[in-house]
């Protein structure tokens, strides 16, 4: 039993923030699945023409600028995915579950990411950076720290970094892979984003894991009024 948790000093800040989870058991996870990506190719094409100063991605740009962030040189993961979208660039596959919950980031317009929940030692935190946590990230081999004061999400108990800046940068060491099998997903709402367009994301994205995967998922939201679950992963 482990629990996820969203520390205070982030409701804080933005005591309207909400966090839609699915969480995934025993999922069957694909390194390639036409129809996956043919929805995902097809809902980048549909985002080709979105606006950056789209309400839903300017308000993440603002929820950066207030914990410190330049959501330009470090831009939120959705803002990142609709440039790629614009440029007409297509998004990698890198295996039905990412590719699943990237169909969902740009179908809401809401950043999602997940984790590989066997990587993790401790609980699964959000909160504020102290400086000497560890982060590598996706890809790359050498360490780093994050900025005492950003928000980052990590393993409460080795302080490794599943994900700095929010929703920047993904770390290596909890990356999903074909043979992972039990996932924690964030689907994350802005203040000023409706919770209902949050839950309605999260909810699609349970459904097509299940009918994709073939996974056993539960869902959850976290809030100012729940601020952390107990998990039996």
């Amino acid at each position: 039993m482990r629990k996820i948790i969203i520390e205070d000093q982030v409701f804080q800040m933005f005591p309207n923030f909400k966090r839609g989870l699915v969480i995934v058991w025993n999922m069957q996870n694909h390194s390639s699945h036409s129809e996956i990506e043919e929805m995902l190719e097809n809902q980048r094409a549909l985002r080709q023409d979105c606006p950056l100063d789209h309400d839903f991605i300017m308000a993440w740009d603002e929820m950066h600028r207030k914990f410190g962030s330049n959501p330009n040189k470090f831009p939120p993961s959705i803002k990142s995915l609709i440039k790629r979208a614009q440029r007409g660039d297509r998004i990698p596959f890198i295996n039905s579950a990412v590719a699943l919950f990237n169909y969902i980031s740009l179908k809401h317009l809401l950043p999602c990411g997940g984790d590989d929940v066997d990587t993790i030692k401790g609980n699964l935190r959000l909160g504020i950076a102290q400086g000497d946590e560890v982060f590598i990230p996706l890809g790359g081999s050498e360490s780093e720290h994050p900025v005492p004061g950003e928000i980052i999400y990590y393993d409460d108990q080795t302080k490794n970094v599943m994900c700095r800046k929010w929703n920047w940068r993904n770390g290596d060491f909890s990356k999903i892979l074909e043979n992972t099998r039990k996932v924690v997903i964030n689907v994350d709402g802005a203040e000023r984003i409706p919770e209902s367009k949050v839950i309605e994301a999260r909810d699609e994205l349970a459904r097509l894991l299940q009918e994709k995967c073939s996974a056993v998922v539960s869902t959850d939201l976290l809030s100012g009024e729940k601020r952390e679950l107990k998990v039996d992963l």
